[in-house]
Parts: C-alpha cells; structure tokens; sequence
C-alpha cells in the first residue's frame, strides 16, 4: 500500500495537492497561534426574554468558546466557562425571566458565567454571532427554556395509588463576587525552615498566616483556604494543587528569610521567573481547558494556550508583588532589591497568580522581634490585606441592569 502511495505522490497534480495540504496546514497553525495571543474580552451582558424562554447574551471583543460546567439542573446554578477569555475584574448584575441574578469573574481557564435560575430550565442552545448588521462584537448567545413539567405515563388500566414525588432541586448557596485566597504557611512539621535566636521560621509563618486569614474573612470579601492550620509537614506539590483545587485567585506563600550576614534584614518578594515555566507543565492535567483545546489532534494549539495562560499568570502575579511590596514598606524595612524572580516549587501553577512573601530575616534580632510581637506581626499582615484589597480593587467593575 505505501508503495502505490508513493507512486501517486510522484504524479504532478498529487505534488500540487501535497503542497497545498503543507500550507494550509501553516496557516492553520498561524492562524491558531494568532487566536490564542488575541485574548477575547468579555465586554458586558445582556438579557431579553420572559418565564418561558430567556436569552443571555455576552459581548466580546474577540471570538471565543465555551463549555457548559453545571447546567444547573441539581441546585439552579448555571455555570460556563469561556475559555481564553478574560474579564477585567468581575461583572455582576440583576436577573430577567428565568435569571434571577448572575455573575462574570475570572475563573482558573478563561472567562466565567455564573448564573442563578430562577426556575428549571433547559439550555436550548449556544451559539456565537460575529460582528454583522452594525454590530462591531462578538456576541456569545445562550438561549434558556422553562423545563416542562414531568408526566408520568400509566399503563392501560393502572391507577396511580398515590401522587408521585416532586424532584426538588438544591439550592446552590447565593452568588457572590468573594475571591478565593490560597495563604502558605511556609515549612511545617519535619520541616523547620531556618532557624532564629528563639524559634524556627516554620512557627512565625504558621502565625502570621492564621492573622492574614482572621484579617481576611472580617471583610467578608475574601474565601481564604489555608494550605496547612497546624504543625505539620505539606510537600510543596501539594500546596500547588490545594491552590488549583479551589480555583484560587491568589496564592500567597509566607517566609522568613535567613543569611550568615545577622545584620542583613528586610522583607523582599518572589514571583515566578520565566525560565522556570516548563517545570509548571507537571501541573497541567488533561482536562484542562488548554489541554482540551488540541484534543483534536493539533498538540500545538494546546502548547500556544498554555503558553498564553502562563504569560498571563505571570504579570498578574508581578503586578499584585509590586501592589504587595508598597503595602508591606509601610510596616517593614525592604530589601534593596525586594522583588525578585526565582524557579519556586510552590509557585509553578500555570493558572494561578502567585507570590512568595519573605516577611523578614529571622537571623536578623530586629526583623525576629518585628515576627514574633503579635501586635506588629499583625500589622504586618493587615498591610498583605490591604494590598490583597488594593489588587482586586483595581479590577472590580460593577455593572447593573
């Protein structure tokens, strides 16, 4: 067979087809890699509709795909998940017809819908719409239906002896915009960190971390998951994926420095350095977004994403290290050069804006003394939440209808 294939490939008009094939194939691959730089922008949301049949539409800058999560038939909660596409903060507004209220923030993998049903609804479609008619967006269209009540079918001659069980959907908890905040308490358990004139590192992270969480969650803004609440021992790949877990916002792990130097002191803060993006590639699981995108057989439409999440992930991080380092100067000396780029195990998600905190030297008396007073370790750390506050404040947009 590969014989008589090599034959017709030989003949000119064959040749003509192979080179043809070879450029579409180039441009297919252009043309991917142009798509996924060109990040789609969820613009705002529009509703139209009644009880019966409701539409969503959400406006983009750029095309983009979708996939339904949670279609909301066990608790009313419609979740889709616009992949790639981002949203510069969150949107939130009131319902319409079978939307009660709904939600855009920025999920793990893109852009996120999250809607609350008012009743049991079908979707009856999704589709996108390019700009035509005027209209110079995109729009991603999902139209919903009220679910038809069930009828139960009896035989011929049966009787119902009694009225058959209603199925009663959960409720899913209502909708909020609170971030979900990853805090690390550095080492732990078997592992002490360094070790100061009166105490090992792992004991002042695991205080400081429980004081940012208490700062936190007063605000009511914040869902803060601690990778550990006691002295033990967490390996640093579990920590990546605790924060992968929770779909986490923001990931912060808490240090203490050390040096030979004891005069040496200062707080300085770490985010992921470009060179040591591959080693993030063990994190990525196959039923990631991105990893989706090049199920079809083109593995380099799933490098280019992920490539583009990483880059993304990347200057979201320095860009809350630099918001960290303004907040932290306030109650703490830095170090002359405070922000720093290095291969952190516990900062190698790919999806998950993340920094590693070093709040002082602990061979230094005074940064020791700074960690160990609780009045000013939790000064410190309510210059964190601040900054935390500071972060997302910058992107929170809200719309209402």
């Amino acid at each position: 067979m590969f014989a008589r294939v090599g034959g017709l490939f030989r003949t000119k008009g064959v040749r003509v087809l192979a080179a043809a094939a070879a450029g579409v194939c180039c441009l297919a691959v252009v043309a991917a890699a142009q798509a996924a730089n060109a990040t789609a922008g969820v613009l705002k949301v529009r509703l139209g509709g009644d009880q019966t049949e409701t539409r969503i539409v959400i406006d983009l800058n750029r095309s983009a795909t979708g996939k339904v999560t949670s279609d909301g038939a066990m608790d009313r909660r419609l979740v889709l998940n616009l992949n790639g596409a981002s949203v510069d903060g969150a949107l939130q507004g009131a319902g319409l017809g079978l939307v009660k209220n709904w939600v855009v923030d920025q999920g793990a993998g893109g852009a996120r819908l999250r809607v609350d049903l008012a009743a049991d609804v079908v979707v009856k479609r999704r589709f996108l719409l390019p700009p035509a008619d005027g209209i110079e967006n995109y729009r991603y269209v999902i139209d919903l239906a009220a679910k038809a009540p069930t009828r139960t079918m009896l035989a011929p001659g049966a009787r119902m002896t009694s009225a058959p069980m209603p199925v009663i959907p959960v409720s899913a908890p209502p909708l909020s915009l609170k971030k979900v905040i990853v805090i690390d308490a550095g080492h732990g358990g078997k592992d002490p960190g360094a070790k100061g004139a009166t105490g090992n590192e792992k004991d002042v992270t695991l205080a400081a971390a429980r004081a940012l969480k208490t700062r936190l969650e007063k605000t009511g803004r914040y869902k803060v998951v601690m990778t550990r609440d006691s002295d033990v021992y967490v390996a640093h790949d579990i920590r990546v994926k605790i924060a992968r877990r929770a779909d986490a916002d923001l990931f912060i792990s808490l240090h203490a420095d050390s040096g030979t130097d004891s005069s040496l002191r200062g707080a300085s803060v770490y985010t992921l350095a470009d060179r040591a993006s591959g080693r993030s590639a063990k994190f990525v699981n196959k039923d990631d977004w991105f990893m989706r995108a090049g199920s079809h057989g083109d593995n380099g439409v799933s490098t280019i994403l992920l490539d583009l999440t990483q880059r993304m992930t990347r200057n979201r991080s320095a860009t809350f290290a630099e918001v960290l380092l303004a907040r932290v100067d306030d109650h703490q000396p830095l170090l002359r050069r405070s922000h720093r780029e290095a291969g952190l195990a516990v900062l190698l998600a790919p999806d998950v804006p993340a920094v590693l905190l070093e709040m002082g030297f602990i061979t230094n008396r005074e940064d020791e003394q700074a960690l160990r007073d609780t009045g000013r370790r939790n000064r410190l750390m309510g210059g964190v939440a601040e900054a935390i506050d500071d972060y997302f404040g910058q992107q929170t947009q809200l719309a209402s209808r």
